[in-house]
């Protein structure tokens, strides 16, 4: 005898408790279209606006609304740094994300420290942790301020955990700075790209 459930069945009879909605790489800037890093995939940059947009009014008009978004990072791409364009490309998308009628937690990506430096995202609005949940540090766990890393419970029993996966790095790191050495050392040691930004091996820093 099969004892495994029937996920059909189960969709029929569960209630939904909650949702969400997810968007990545945005990736916005005002260029014509282009191409990935290996030249293999096309990137729509001007056009990722609209499609930015369709998303907005879709979260929007859902009949059960979803209780926030989760931005997951590189909301513009790294080529606005080249015409001096960041922040005013961050500003146009962060302008289309208001007309979301529930609130964004945004992730930082490697696209944003392409354009800005930590500090400025630190104090920029794709800082959300005024989202987190308010709960006592003990002192020895207590997070650098400028460590991006945060939690919210969106419905009971439900924890979302956002983390910085840029915390060691040498991008949007003052180069002088020992965090920068360090990383620097260790993308040398394990490394072995001439190019250290080379996706060869899939090693970032």
């Amino acid at each position: 005898m099969d004892d495994k459930p029937n996920p059909e069945a189960l969709s029929d009879s569960s209630e939904r408790l909650f949702s969400f909605g997810i968007i990545a790489d945005v990736q916005y800037a005002d260029l014509e279209d282009g191409f990935n890093f290996q030249g293999t995939r096309r990137r729509y940059y001007r056009h990722s606006l609209l499609h930015l947009q369709g998303a907005i009014e879709d979260w929007n008009n859902e009949s059960s609304t979803p209780c926030c978004v989760l931005q997951l990072g590189d909301i513009i791409d790294g080529y606005n740094a080249q015409f001096n364009a960041s922040e005013k490309s961050l500003e146009l998308v962060m302008d289309t994300f208001k007309r979301l009628k529930v609130p964004v937690h945004h992730t930082w990506g490697n696209h944003e420290f392409y354009n800005f430096s930590r500090e400025y995202l630190t104090h920029s609005k794709l800082n959300t942790k005024f989202l987190e949940d308010q709960i006592v540090h003990h002192p020895e766990t207590m997070p650098s301020e400028d460590y991006y890393a945060y939690h919210f419970v969106p419905f009971p029993k439900f924890r979302f955990i956002l983390l910085d996966g840029y915390d060691l790095s040498v991008l949007g790191v003052d180069q002088s700075s020992p965090k920068y050495e360090q990383c620097m050392k260790i993308l040398r040691e394990h490394n072995p790209n001439t190019e250290l930004n080379s996706p060869q091996g899939e090693l970032f820093l």
